[in-house]
């Protein structure tokens, strides 16, 4: 795509939590970078963000901050359920768009944003940031440099007790990760999407996907048990097991890489280490220092595109493989019947 800007001047919809520290004050402290306008529905509360982190202008209305003239990149960090409505007006407005993820709620309002960006000639990045953290470039190399040895499986548990609840909203309510009208499905939306985005990653596009999804414990109309089987193009296989109504003592979260020297364990949301192990070594627990707003590395990639001076990794074509994969994993019901 052709755009080549010198300076990349966001405009955030959507200025809620995930902006406070995350994602936004890393667009004024990279380099030809800078938040310019912020929305949010309560003109109030959009007010109040812009005053506190310094923004030039706040709008109560998505469409004048789309339209702004000072603008020319606009982040979409509002629940899924917005996402392709705001990305298909930002795409008939000339200006490329960041994504929240998971990049919408279905596969097909994906696509949808996929082929709006690409008839209007704008790129499009969705935010798994994951792909430019340093334990993830590390676990990257040591993959590629054949430290594990041939790679035969992945293995990916969550298992979490009705405390999200309590951590993410005041009550179920108002916690719109757990209504798929919103967010496509439950947490498993909100939290695997990170899980198998990177697994695409490391592993590249998905060949296979089928899985199994139930709502056992009836506290809320999305999913809260999935367990999924894939296979990746080069014949790497893997499984998933995501239960978010587990016990305490069942509370664990890991993923780990299985190969024919050694493996890898490492978790997604509790810390950012990596233990590797390998037959013949002592046993290495590997930390590293995340950037305090987390979404930094990713948006400078995103910047120095726009900016013609490299690319993004995480884009709205890998995105919506991830819907689709999550798609596989839970629409997929089938009754046998008796004999």
């Amino acid at each position: 795509m052709s755009i080549k800007f010198s300076e990349v001047r966001w405009g955030i919809i959507g200025a809620g939590d995930v902006c406070e520290v995350k994602s936004g004050p890393a667009m004024n402290k990279i380099n030809h970078s800078k938040l310019v306008a912020v929305m949010r529905r309560n003109g109030a509360k959009a007010q109040d963000y812009a005053q506190r982190h310094g923004v030039p202008k706040w709008y109560d209305d998505a469409d004048r901050l789309i339209n702004d003239p000072e603008v020319n990149a606009i982040y979409i960090a509002t629940p899924p359920g917005s996402h392709e409505e705001y990305t298909l007006k930002a795409a008939r407005a000339g200006k490329p768009v960041y994504v929240e993820k998971p990049m919408a709620r279905t596969y097909k309002e994906c696509i949808s944003m996929v082929e709006a960006c690409q008839q209007a000639g704008v790129p499009l990045f969705t935010a798994y940031y994951r792909r430019r953290l340093p334990n993830f470039l590390k676990i990257q190399s040591i993959l590629n440099e054949g430290i594990i040895g041939d790679i035969r499986y992945v293995n990916i548990l969550l298992n979490k007790t009705l405390q999200p609840d309590i951590v993410w909203a005041s009550s179920k309510d108002d916690n719109w990760r757990i209504m798929p009208e919103i967010s496509g499905g439950g947490y498993f939306y909100d939290l695997a999407s990170h899980q198998l985005d990177m697994m695409d990653y490391l592993f590249g596009p998905l060949q296979t996907a089928e899985g199994i999804a139930r709502n056992q414990a009836d506290r809320y109309a999305a999913e809260d048990i999935v367990l999924g089987t894939f296979q990746f193009d080069n014949g790497v296989i893997g499984q998933g097991t995501w239960c978010f109504t587990t016990s305490k003592i069942s509370d664990k979260e890991v993923t780990t890489i299985v190969g024919s020297k050694g493996q890898l364990s490492f978790p997604f949301f509790s810390d950012h280490s990596v233990t590797l192990e390998v037959e013949g070594r002592q046993k290495e627990v590997l930390k590293f220092d995340i950037p305090v707003n987390i979404q930094q590395p990713l948006i400078q990639t995103i910047v120095d595109e726009l900016r013609g001076k490299g690319r993004c990794p995480s884009t709205g074509v890998s995105g919506a493989r991830t819907n689709r994969v999550m798609e596989l994993f839970t629409r997929h019901k089938e009754n046998l019947g008796g004999f």
